[in-house]
């Protein structure tokens, strides 16, 4: 059966997420935050795995489930916590 409720994704995957809006909306990053930087803010943040791997497989899932978005190689957060 469909349903139109947003899909989760795994915890450790929004942890990357919690990770990556915080960085982005918080900092001074108006136009977010490159690919290779959110990587290495990810491997680097002590809640996350420290594979980058891990890092690039996160990055792809939260793209593809919409959570974040590519701008001119640069991620952005499609609705950001106010």
């Amino acid at each position: 059966m469909f349903s139109d409720e947003p899909r989760s994704l795994p915890d450790w995957i929004e942890r990357g997420y919690d990770i990556l809006s915080t960085e982005i909306t918080e900092g001074d990053h108006d136009k977010g935050i490159p690919c290779n930087r959110a990587r290495e803010e990810l491997v680097g943040h002590e809640d996350f795995p420290d594979n980058p791997d891990d890092a690039d497989y996160a990055i792809n899932q939260l793209l593809n489930s919409g959570w974040l978005y590519e701008v001119a190689g640069n991620l952005r957060v499609t609705i950001p916590e106010e």
